[in-house]
């Protein structure tokens, strides 16, 4: 098999064969002529069934993720509400880790949980809680590691053990880690989701979402029928932005990864700094697992201030090159208040994230002009 980046650049990715363009084209049509009724053209007759600027994206995804097939799909979030129906029916019971996006936990609990489907959350980095919380009923057993915004790293190899035993399908959110730094089907893994809008688009000019099955094609097929028939799709221009910017996935995620460590390390230092989450850091709890199951420690940062909810709220007023925004995986260094932005739906409940906690996307400009933004803003804030 060739490697991750040859990969990247060329599986799914095509020359064009009538004028020998490099780069594939947007293939921007919603119908296929056809040669006759029933006579598609290699397949194709409405873009929602099938549309090769898609097709070329999830033959990309499909073989980074080391899967069987893969799906795309407008948004993350209407990719696991996909996977959700694939699966589970009134009655059945999804195990959720206890540290996930909160829109994840969201969808789950305001959407699915009226309709009949039982939710319970664990922390899914204890392996003993994990096999108490198991029912007769679980049917999906729900990883997101390293978690989002606490950096959680949760051995998939041994969670998916469980819950096959219990015949649950594992569901890895790879979203933090991306396949250039972790790939979860070959640890067990069912079946990987993404929100594509992050590292994978990793421009922050694109939204989208992806579902990669392992080896059961009885899954897939689901996944297929529902992507058709429901029609969350992505758009041909969305798909393309998509998969231009996976050929580059490789080097975005090395330099992320660098400029996180740097960027942990400097604020593991900073009295200000009353805690970092950081993989990468030695006194992380997760630092040896994920040494083991990720190639590198990712570009997300996690940090708790001394200075408590007032200090957290006062920080982001004064950095420059970190934007206050939600979202993260881009180019340029984003700073979020969970509490109030990316998690402000699991206020009030267990998954409630610390008020005195800020989330760092760490971007791919110089590190030491990341690290002296965050210095000046800690001075200016006092």
């Amino acid at each position: 098999m060739s490697g991750f980046s040859t990969r990247a650049i060329h599986d799914g990715q095509p020359f064009e064969p009538r004028t020998g363009a490099v780069i594939p084209p947007i293939f921007m049509t919603s119908t296929f002529v056809q040669d006759g009724v029933g006579g598609l053209r290699e397949g194709y007759e409405y873009s929602r069934s099938g549309n090769p600027s898609r097709d070329g994206l999830q033959t990309q995804l499909a073989s980074l993720e080391g899967g069987r097939r893969a799906f795309t799909f407008g948004s993350g979030l209407a990719a696991e509400d996909a996977l959700v129906r694939a699966v589970l029916k009134p009655g059945d019971h999804l195990l959720m880790g206890n540290d996930v996006y909160g829109g994840s936990h969201r969808l789950m609990n305001r959407i699915w949980a009226p309709w009949g489907i039982e939710l319970s959350t664990v922390d899914v980095a204890d392996l003993d809680a994990v096999r108490a919380a198991i029912r007769p009923t679980t049917r999906m057993l729900w990883v997101e590691t390293p978690s989002n915004p606490l950096m959680t790293v949760s051995d998939i190899a041994a969670l998916a053990a469980i819950g096959h035993e219990a015949g649950a399908v594992v569901v890895a959110d790879n979203t933090f880690a991306t396949p250039a730094l972790q790939q979860p089907l070959s640890l067990g893994a069912d079946v990987v989701v993404h929100s594509t809008t992050k590292y994978i688009g990793g421009h922050s000019d694109v939204v989208g979402g992806a579902l990669v099955v392992g080896d059961d094609a009885e899954l897939a097929e689901g996944i297929a029928f529902l992507q058709f028939a429901v029609g969350a799709i992505n758009s041909p221009m969305d798909a393309w932005l998509t998969s231009r910017s996976l050929k580059t996935l490789d080097v975005r995620m090395e330099r992320h990864s660098a400029n996180a460590q740097r960027v942990a390390e400097a604020l593991a230092g900073n009295p200000a700094v009353s805690q970092v989450f950081y993989p990468g850091l030695p006194d992380h709890p997760g630092h040896e697992l994920a040494g083991r199951q990720m190639s590198r420690f990712g570009g997300m940062v996690s940090m708790r201030l001394a200075g408590g909810p007032q200090a957290a709220l006062d920080l982001v007023r004064h950095t420059e090159l970190f934007a206050l925004a939600e979202s993260l995986g881009g180019v340029e260094s984003l700073i979020c208040y969970p509490a109030e932005m990316t998690h402000a739906s699991v206020k009030g409940t267990e998954l409630a994230v610390p008020e005195d906690l800020l989330r760092l996307s760490v971007g791919l400009e110089d590190a030491d002009d990341l690290i002296a933004d965050l210095e000046g803003a800690f001075a200016a804030i006092g």
